[in-house]
């Protein structure tokens, strides 16, 4: 079952971010896939805010690949496959990070090369106007508690 969301502003993508955050402790797995420009390090930065995580830290780290955020209760890490493809993505150990402690974000989700267990996927679209865009969310494990939690943001099942 797939939840959609739409949402209307960079303020609303980072109010999911942190939803899902509070929601994956304490070491789920997001896996996020869209365009360039979509809004995924948006939506990590709301990650880290549920983590109480300054979200300000929280950058593409499109040129260092993983990012490390250790927040009071819960550490962040922030992984960006953009610059990688599937075999290179292969030799970088991403299993056991994935295995590992904390909350996992990966951008560009599409160029994990094996399946992730439980982990929560996330697709952004992007829709007219530009600023709008429509999340496909599959495998969470409340999404009534996610409902909950994002109130009055415009939320249907397919």
């Amino acid at each position: 079952m797939s939840l959609f969301l739409v949402s209307e502003s960079e303020a609303w993508t980072r109010a999911v971010g942190a939803a899902l955050g509070k929601m994956l402790a304490p070491d789920g797995v997001l896996l996020l896939r869209g365009d360039l420009g979509s809004g995924k390090t948006v939506l990590s930065q709301g990650v880290a805010a549920g983590l109480e995580i300054d979200s300000r830290q929280v950058q593409s780290p499109t040129f260092t690949l993983i990012r490390e955020h250790q927040g009071p209760k819960q550490r962040l890490v922030h992984i960006d496959l953009y610059r990688l493809d599937r075999q290179e993505v292969g030799s970088l150990g991403l299993w056991e990070i994935l295995a590992g402690p904390g909350i996992k974000v990966v951008e560009w989700a599409e160029r994990v090369p094996f399946e992730v267990p439980d982990a929560v996927e996330l697709t952004i679209r992007i829709l007219e106007p530009p600023q709008r865009r429509q999340f496909e969310i599959k495998n969470v494990q409340e999404p009534e508690v996610l409902k909950q939690t994002l109130g009055t943001l415009s939320l249907e099942r397919a």
